[in-house]
């Protein structure tokens, strides 16, 4: 039986930044600049002259968190992208006919008997890893009119140098087959849960040869957890936009590994603006200012992120114990976010700072896990332009993908699918 001990009730939702964002510098744009942000003039027109300038309530979209250690809280001075700014942008890659698919490449196969298990986490796990070709409907609905193919090429690790040469257990490169050539891939030690890792810009460097002519962007998934240089840890993904490739790892996204890399999961979006949470997150001096401030309960302005809690809550308790389907169905969706998030940037899509958004840039996983799935209005609005299609035809394939039986009892999808219905529902 779940276990429903000590489940937060949710009971206030905070709209606006945390108490900590002031304290680290940040200043949350003014709803006027919000709504000029969304259109090609990059000021604000009336609506009622004309009907095609999105004009976003305040309240439609929460602002941003920016919580200790945040993105925005490390880089509170991060410059905002609006319509106009990404439009004129001289280094974005326009889709054409000759070159508007999206190629989705699967993790490469283990060649090598001495690396099968890197991939695999130092603690136990048996949750299924998520499937290309969940990751690829998901991308089909995300970029809505944009193809969106598996790479027909199969990868695979193998050696680089000869066994003979080789004498460390673990090699110090590895190659990467990507048919017409070999990619040298460095790797190193993790220093926490995985026994290596594998390099990401050379993972990306193979990316860009994988590119076909036809190939608007190239996503590639990898099992292995990944390094970007020496001062990192870890890193979940990147991309390089003007080549037009991405690389996402999906190691660390693995449920079995939320505790030991304080990841949040029932403050995991939808429930990340929950106010007793943020004001939690926030230092004791903080909290007790913000206390004195009138709480912000949930309005009906916001009612699709009410539908949201609401959708997430009749679940089982996220506190409680998951069943494998629903594990692997929260692996899927962290992955999915991130992937949405990495191709963006393919588009010419900078990190978001007008809203609560997927294009928010994040510092950690616990971060990660509080952004939402959605796309706020400034970043819809381009991601509109690329695909040449409407925010209804959009919401309503991301809500058939959301509503797959396969998806029904786990919990971030199931609150996507009340958030676009409630969205759809408000015009």
């Amino acid at each position: 039986m779940t276990s429903t001990t000590n489940v937060c009730p949710h009971s206030n939702l905070t709209l606006e930044p945390s108490v900590h964002a002031s304290t680290a510098g940040f200043q949350w744009s003014s709803a006027q600049k919000r709504a000029a942000a969304v259109t090609s003039q990059g000021k604000v027109v009336s609506s009622s002259s004309n009907p095609s300038v999105i004009v976003p309530s305040p309240t439609s979209f929460p602002g941003p968190l920016v919580l200790p250690e945040d993105d925005l809280a490390l880089d509170p001075k991060y410059p905002a992208q609006s319509l106009r700014a990404w439009v004129r942008l001289k280094e974005r890659n326009k889709v054409t006919e000759q070159r508007k698919t999206i190629y989705v490449a699967d993790p490469p196969e283990v060649n090598i008997d001495s690396i099968r298990s890197w991939s695999q986490p130092m603690k136990e796990s048996v949750t299924p890893e998520p499937q290309t070709q969940e990751v690829i409907d998901y991308l089909a609905a995300f970029y809505h009119g944009i193809p969106v193919k598996k790479l027909p090429i199969k990868l695979a690790y193998t050696n680089w140098d000869t066994p003979s040469k080789s004498k460390s257990k673990n090699p110090r490169h590895i190659g990467l087959d990507i048919g017409t050539e070999c990619v040298g891939i460095r790797t190193r030690a993790s220093r926490d849960l995985f026994s290596q890792q594998l390099n990401l810009d050379d993972l990306l460097d193979g990316a860009i040869s994988l590119l076909p002519d036809d190939a608007y962007a190239l996503l590639l998934l990898v099992s292995h957890d990944i390094y970007e240089n020496e001062e990192d840890d870890f890193a979940c993904g990147r991309a390089y936009g003007g080549s037009r490739v991405a690389v996402v790892s999906t190691a660390r996204y693995n449920p079995v590994l939320d505790i030991e890399q304080n990841v949040e999961r029932e403050h995991a979006w939808p429930a990340s603006h929950c106010e007793a949470y943020v004001q939690s997150c926030c230092t004791d001096s903080e909290a007790e200012s913000s206390s004195t401030r009138k709480k912000r309960k949930i309005q009906k302005t916001v009612e699709h992120a009410v539908s949201a809690l609401a959708a997430q809550r009749a679940l089982p308790s996220l506190k409680g114990s998951l069943s494998s389907n629903a594990l692997s169905g929260l692996w899927l969706a962290r992955v999915c976010r991130t992937a949405s998030h990495e191709l963006g940037h393919c588009f010419g899509i900078d990190h978001c700072v007008y809203y609560a958004c997927a294009m928010q840039g994040t510092a950690s996983l616990a971060e990660d896990a509080r952004q939402p799935p959605y796309i706020c209005p400034v970043d819809l609005a381009k991601v509109l332009q690329c695909s040449n299609t409407t925010a209804e035809a959009r919401y309503r394939t991301l809500l058939d993908f959301c509503e797959r039986e396969r998806l029904q009892d786990v919990h971030h999808f199931a609150a996507f699918a009340a958030w676009i219905r409630s969205t759809l529902e408000s015009g």
